[in-house]
């Protein structure tokens, strides 16, 4: 499996400086990133090392479920994902840490019941390598089929 990259350019300190990260892989984009709008509630245009993570676990968590639902033989038609990733102090250490992730997704399967959903549902959080890496931080799942 290839190895994936990302890059920050950082000028200044912690409180009054700036920077860009890349995520040089794909080429996708380029993204803003300080600390003031990180630890604000309006991130006004500015991703986060968190904001980075949820969308890494969320695409993740959908591939790892899509799979799963497959094995048992039943059909996805959507997953709609979610992350939500919560910094917070850290007690323990001093600074900061990620003090919660909940994963939210709402399925349209075929050939599944919501106790297959539920369960296919788990074992893509304990199994995709993105809630492995994360096995520190206390991750909640909300998942119910639609339709």
């Amino acid at each position: 499996m290839p190895t994936r990259s990302a890059r920050t350019a950082w000028t200044g300190g912690l409180t009054d400086g700036s920077g860009k990260v890349e995520l040089t892989s794909s080429g996708a984009g380029t993204f803003d990133v300080d600390f003031p709008r990180r630890a604000a509630d309006d991130a006004d245009g500015t991703t986060s090392p968190e904001e980075l993570v949820a969308a890494a676990h969320s695409a993740c968590y959908a591939m790892s479920l899509s799979n799963l639902v497959a094995e048992a033989g039943a059909t996805v038609h959507a997953l709609d994902v979610s992350a939500d990733v919560t910094l917070g102090a850290d007690k323990e250490a001093g600074g900061f840490k990620l003090t919660g992730i909940t994963l939210t997704v709402r399925g349209e399967v075929e050939g599944l019941d919501e106790a297959g959903f539920q369960d296919a549902a788990e074992k893509a959080k304990a199994g995709c390598p993105i809630s492995k890496a994360l096995a520190a931080v206390d991750i909640t799942l909300d998942a119910a089929l639609e339709g």
